[in-house]
């Protein structure tokens, strides 16, 4: 009996450490299962398409290659060439300008209309839903509409602006002029961006306790000292959301400029987007497209881990 309940125990300890070690191990691996769509998706339609791109870039690729499938290694010669053009180095000033003008706008709009909207009034949800409506708007149909509103001599902005004596009678060149045009985009481009900004911006106002707005005005504090030491503190990881997102969607914008100008007039309003696009469905130069597209994801990606090390620096302080 004693041989017995000793050996009973220790069969039953070794069952336990057995079940235990098989316990991790199956929630591992269930882990992995519901994780692997979600990798096969991404490595299907994400990573096999930059790995490509990253390849054709040092390839002379050309239309003869869908027939022929040779794209013979070219080396550095595609980014020589691209670099070397000065096409690209107007696109990168160009799309530079065309960001920061559009996130200043955007942003600065939105966040005044945020904080109006934040303090309810009568037909308040109507006034936002109707300010929707040129996000909701595909961006070709915006553009379309607003190239007919531009136009010098029969657009509407014109028409109004003569009326009023505030332009000549033959009116702004506004998409016509290698002065003006980049500027239209960039006002096209705000009025399109600002519901986004707005609505964003005032989900995280909502999120902003009331009870600290109103310490603060026992305090004595004012409107902007509030704004500026309440509101804008609180607010910030919001703020790098709406600018981070807002800048990797404006910072490789196409169908916008394609519809409104279609690079010109004179290449004035060429950017990024818009030399991938002419080097490889205009020029069919595959290669040189990849290059810039290359360049596109290498800011984007930037801006990527900008944004992931500013999110994690306040979940850190958070914590």
């Amino acid at each position: 009996m004693t041989t017995i309940t000793s050996i009973a125990p220790a069969n039953a300890t070794g069952k336990t450490h057995t079940r235990t070690h098989r316990a991790p191990r199956r929630q591992r691996l269930l882990r992995w299962l519901f994780v692997a769509p979600a990798l096969a998706y991404m490595a299907l339609f994400f990573g096999y398409p930059l790995v490509n791109n990253i390849v054709m870039s040092f390839q002379r690729y050309t239309p003869k290659t869908y027939f022929t499938g040779e794209a013979p290694f070219n080396g550095l010669d595609n980014w020589r060439a691209v670099f070397a053009n000065e096409l690209f180095t107007d696109a990168v000033w160009h799309t530079m300008l065309f960001t920061v003008g559009s996130l200043l706008g955007q942003f600065t709009i939105g966040l005044a209309l945020a904080v109006f909207f934040s303090r309810r009034f009568r037909l308040s949800g109507m006034v936002r839903a109707v300010l929707l409506l040129p996000w909701l708007v595909p961006m070709v149909v915006s553009a379309v509409v607003w190239r007919r509103i531009l136009d010098q001599e029969h657009g509407m902005l014109n028409t109004v602006l003569h009326a009023v004596g505030l332009v000549p009678a033959d009116g702004v060149p506004w998409l016509s002029s290698p002065s003006v045009a980049l500027l239209s985009a960039v006002l096209v481009n705000i009025w399109i961006g600002i519901p986004f900004n707005m609505v964003i911006l005032y989900g995280g106002l909502q999120e902003i306790p009331r009870d600290v707005y109103e310490a603060a005005a026992l305090d004595g504090s004012g409107p902007w000292r509030t704004f500026r030491s309440i509101t804008l503190p609180m607010l910030r990881p919001v703020i790098t959301v709406v600018l981070v997102l807002g800048f990797m969607s404006t910072v490789k914008i196409l169908d916008l400029i394609l519809a409104l100008t279609s690079g010109g007039p004179a290449d004035s309003t060429q950017t990024l987007g818009t030399v991938t696009y002419q080097l490889s469905f205009l020029q069919l130069d595959f290669g040189q497209g990849a290059v810039v597209g290359n360049v596109l994801i290498l800011i984007s990606a930037v801006f990527a881990v900008l944004y992931l090390r500013a999110n994690r620096a306040d979940f850190g302080k958070g914590k």
